[in-house]
């Protein structure tokens, strides 16, 4: 626990690893987990099965600002419910996974999310110690005055196989095209009202492309615990140091 509380914000691309990341550091520094992401994916399913038409941005707006939805923020139980049922597996099938970017780019749903997250840290801050907060815009819409804001990248390569091998177990050529439109066109999209591929002024960039998890989360865990100092540029780096850059 720390001594004072503490808010990690992490942002970053599809197949970048900051979920799994920023679990690990939760875990770690005993501090709560927040999947923002998954917030989106739940009110994607809730307007799914609701048989909601996404393009109505006010009806799949409205359906957000009701629903009763509860999340775990407990990095080693990632449970969430929609009413009485557990959504935390039928979030992550492909009907979500294809429509949720029609509902995290409308903007009033945005602001319910942002409203709703913006409660959960405080209370983790309160309560916990703090919380790692994960997302597409933590770092400077949700939480921009973050202890710690951290913009995890990687190249479209390493995300690519990276998210393959998690949804068809390898990295073939056919089986990284049968995820590149899904990485890619979310991506996309959802860069139309979220900036998550460049890192804002303050905010210090980890490309984990040629890094393995436990090189990550060290990273990370590094940068907050003040053990590694962000270099402006990778050339400055020492060998064998993990590019980090502010």
């Amino acid at each position: 626990m720390q001594s004072s509380p503490i808010t990690v914000a992490i942002d970053g691309p599809s197949g970048s690893g900051k979920s799994s990341v920023s679990k690990a550091v939760a875990r770690d520094l005993g501090l709560a987990y927040l999947d923002t992401g998954a917030m989106y994916r739940a009110a994607a399913w809730h307007c799914l099965d609701q048989d909601l038409e996404l393009s109505d941005q006010e009806t799949v707006a409205q359906a957000a600002r009701d629903l009763p939805l509860r999340i775990s923020t407990d990095p080693d139980d990632q449970t969430l419910r929609v009413g009485g049922t557990d959504v935390t597996d039928a979030i992550r099938e492909t009907r979500v996974t294809s429509q949720v970017s029609a509902v995290a780019t409308n903007l009033d749903v945005r602001a319910e999310m942002r409203r709703r997250q913006r409660e959960i840290i405080d209370a983790a801050r309160a309560d916990q110690g703090g919380i790692v907060v994960e997302g597409r815009d933590i770092t400077t819409v949700v939480a921009p005055d973050a202890e710690h804001r951290i913009l995890i990248t990687a190249s479209e390569e390493a995300r690519l196989a990276r998210r393959s091998t998690e949804l068809h177990g390898g990295a073939d050529a056919d089986q990284v095209a049968a995820t590149r439109d899904q990485i890619v066109r979310r991506d996309q999209l959802d860069s139309t009202v979220s900036a998550f591929m460049e890192a804002a002024d303050g905010v210090v960039t980890l490309d984990t492309s040629d890094l393995s998890f436990d090189q990550v989360v060290a990273a990370v865990l590094g940068l907050v615990q003040g053990e590694v100092e962000p270099h402006r540029r990778a050339d400055e780096r020492a060998p064998h140091t993990p590019d980090v850059q502010s």
